[in-house]
């Protein structure tokens, strides 16, 4: 339920949504395998949160989306008050968009050229990599209607050009599935996602359909859908690497992300074969590629490849990897993906007691990129179990730890 307050524990949130199906504990645990003491911990917080693939679990069972479990914002929070995610839906969801012979191009219309859009987009991408979700969220509503425009420019151009501006249709939509993912708009995120493939296939460009297929995973991911994430991924993985240059470092780098996408997937799902196979296949491309690039918006190097390692570790329950080699000096990398990073390893660091550093890391990210850390539920979640543990007695540390925890409304 969109709304649920974000200061509710994943255990509060599964209590509500158990109570509100009409399920007892005894009920709800023999559906998903578990034990009625395992599920009334979890419920109570006695006990670490379930693992990603088991709340997807709970999810699938209950009938609610993932989101609404972890506890994904409602609204973007920014200080500027950039936060019409209706705007972009109404965006998405216009009726001009359901049928080209229905409602047709409007004849008399200027439409644009495809080359200053994509100018506009790839500023909109540096925002994103930035950390400027606010920016990207108020940029979405104009941006989807020019795609639309160059969609209908692209019925009456020749090829060169009618392909162009497909493809700048699909970064677009990329650009909009991508930032809806990251703040919890898991539906539209899918909306957005299908037509910027759709748009990819249009374009007939290999890199454009590689990074769209990106778009898909994330959506998936956002939505619980792990094999169906892996799947896609595959696919792309098994469809680009026979039609693009093994020396053109820009295929590198998203075939590489592709193999990192899945990769994620597959350690959600506690697969950790195809998680480890997955990994070893974006390393040799990283290794390919010899440094740390920014292709496509793509972050893609042995960096990145050893961050997603990590992250993969801490969705398979290997904390203590994790805390040993989790730090990485990610002062390089675009701030999304470092901010990213921080938050996984504050998140290790809390779970095996180290709650001063865990705060360290989580204000450093902060700093960073205020908006993908006071939107984060993982952020949340690990704030909470920060004041649990924090000393009673109070002092400097514990109040900045509160007054962190309220502004990422993790207490009321």
């Amino acid at each position: 339920m969109r709304g649920l307050s974000d200061h509710m524990s994943i255990g509060e949130r599964i209590a509500f949504y158990r109570k509100r199906r009409g399920y007892t504990q005894e009920v709800l645990a023999g559906l998903v395998g578990r034990s009625t003491d395992w599920l009334a911990k979890a419920e109570s917080g006695r006990r670490q949160p379930p693992r990603i693939d088991m709340l997807a679990e709970l999810a699938r069972t209950l009938r609610v989306p993932l989101g609404d479990l972890v506890g994904q914002p409602v609204l973007l929070e920014d200080e500027k008050e950039q936060d019409d995610v209706p705007a972009v839906r109404d965006a998405l969801m216009s009726p001009r968009r359901l049928s080209r012979l229905l409602f047709g191009p409007n004849i008399e219309a200027q439409l644009p050229t495809p080359a200053p859009v994509a100018t506009m987009v790839e500023q909109r991408w540096g925002d994103y990599q930035s950390g400027r979700l606010g920016t990207v969220i108020a940029a979405l509503p104009g941006l989807l209607q020019t795609a639309q425009e160059l969609e209908d420019r692209a019925a009456r151009s020749g090829d060169a050009e009618r392909q162009d501006c497909w493809a700048v249709s699909a970064r677009t939509h990329h650009l909009a599935a991508t930032t809806l993912a990251k703040i919890g708009e898991s539906d539209i995120s899918w909306l957005a996602a299908e037509r910027a493939m759709r748009a990819a296939d249009e374009s007939g460009d290999p890199l454009v359909l590689a990074s769209a297929a990106r778009s898909g995973t994330h959506a998936l991911l956002a939505n619980g859908r792990y094999d169906d994430a892996m799947e896609l991924g595959d696919m792309t993985a098994a469809w680009l690497s026979v039609r693009v240059e093994e020396s053109n470092p820009a295929a590198l780098s998203l075939l590489g992300m592709v193999h990192l996408r899945a990769a994620i997937a597959a350690a959600r799902r506690q697969d950790r074969g195809t998680a480890t196979s997955l990994l070893d296949r974006a390393e040799a491309l990283a290794d390919d590629l010899g440094s740390d690039e920014n292709y496509w918006q793509t972050s893609f190097g042995p960096t990145n490849v050893i961050l997603h390692r990590l992250s993969a570790e801490l969705d398979l329950d290997n904390v203590s990897y994790v805390v040993a080699h989790g730090e990485v000096n990610v002062d390089h990398m675009a701030p999304e993906r470092g901010v990213s990073h921080r938050i996984d390893h504050a998140r290790a660091l809390s779970l095996v007691g180290r709650g001063d550093d865990a705060f360290t890391e989580l204000a450093r990210a902060e700093r960073t990129a205020p908006q993908l850390v006071r939107n984060n539920p993982r952020v949340r979640e690990t704030l909470r179990d920060l004041i649990k543990h924090a000393p009673v007695t109070g002092g400097a540390r514990s109040s900045e730890l509160f007054i962190m925890a309220q502004r990422c409304k993790a207490v009321q």
